[in-house]
């Protein structure tokens, strides 16, 4: 008798719960802000005017609708993403953004939480809400150098999730303690920038000379995202966090044995400093500063930020072995 069920798909229960959790919290979230029940009398206090991402503050359900809403993109993007892994026939022990494992589901996860975690602070406007949304940042952005270092220090995906954990909790106690920069002048989230730049080009040009030059890197990323060179350096006190650009090459200490497609990486890495870019008018200062417009730098922000994510998920879903 032939066996019937050999090739067939997958049942997607991972997608289905992501689907069920992502259309509850909605729920939750707009039921919540319509009667009021987590916004806080500062906040409230602030209506009518510009906030500090362009948009007017709103007495309607969310306080910012527009940069609360454009964050759907995320929540689609990440379903997406969870749809794809849930349906993938086979599995891949070489790619693990392929099938349903516990580095792609922390990925699509982090993904989806990227929209929650903002429309809680843009629907709220409260320091709790905040503190959510930069969490949900550290969560996505610190994922892919964590990975890259995995992979050139041949260690189990155990060490990874461990290590993850471990740093999202600290961040998240100490992002709660002493604010954005954790009381020392650390901005994770820019640190993490550079260093996935740095371990991306250490998986690609691996060598024991690489190693030592990859930290250089790190400048050239800051010049990219406008920071000058001499500034740093005459504030060391409050750049001294370009150390860490050596971490990815004091840790990296074997040669990765996988390769993947570079194009993927580059359409990500243009989705998001166009995002960037658009990201730098989204304020009440800048000339192109509408509060009243339907149309928000900021929400595009959101949006060309989940394309991002979706090409960078592509990006490491082309991994393959070297042969």
């Amino acid at each position: 008798m032939k066996n019937t069920h050999k090739n067939r798909a997958p049942k997607p229960y991972f997608f289905y719960i992501c689907f069920a959790i992502s259309i509850i919290f909605v729920l939750f979230f707009y039921l919540l802000s319509f009667f009021n029940l987590i916004q806080d009398q500062q906040s409230i206090n602030l209506i009518g005017t510009a906030s500090r991402w362009c948009e007017r503050i709103s007495d309607n359900v969310f306080r910012e609708p527009i940069n609360t809403i454009s964050n759907i993109g995320f929540m689609a993007i990440g379903l997406y993403l969870a749809y794809v892994i849930s349906n993938d026939k086979h599995k891949n022990n070489i790619n693990h953004f392929t099938g349903i494992n516990s580095i792609s589901i922390i990925y699509v996860i982090a993904v989806i939480f990227l929209g929650p975690g903002a429309m809680l602070m843009h629907g709220t406007n409260t320091e709790w809400g905040n503190w959510v949304d930069n969490l949900s940042m550290i969560m996505f952005i610190v994922i892919p150098w964590l990975y890259n270092i995995l992979l050139m220090r041949k260690k189990s995906i155990n060490n990874f999730l461990y290590t993850y954990i471990i740093l999202i909790f600290l961040y998240g106690l100490f992002r709660g303690l002493y604010g954005w920069e954790l009381g020392i002048n650390l901005n994770v989230f820019g640190v993490s920038i550079g260093l996935w730049i740095i371990s991306e080009f250490l998986y690609h040009f691996w060598s024991p000379l690489m190693r030592i030059a990859s930290g250089f890197i790190g400048f050239f990323v800051m010049m990219i995202f406008g920071m000058n060179l001499t500034d740093i350096f005459n504030n060391f006190s409050e750049y001294w966090w370009i150390l860490l650009f050596w971490l990815p090459g004091l840790l990296a200490n074997t040669k990765p044995f996988t390769k993947r497609s570079i194009k993927w990486f580059i359409f990500g890495s243009i989705a998001y400093y166009f995002a960037f870019s658009v990201w730098l008018t989204g304020v009440p200062d800048h000339p192109s500063c509408n509060p009243d417009s339907l149309i928000q730098a900021h929400g595009l922000w959101h949006l060309l930020s989940a394309i991002a994510c979706l090409f960078f998920f592509y990006h490491y879903r082309s991994q393959t072995l070297i042969k």
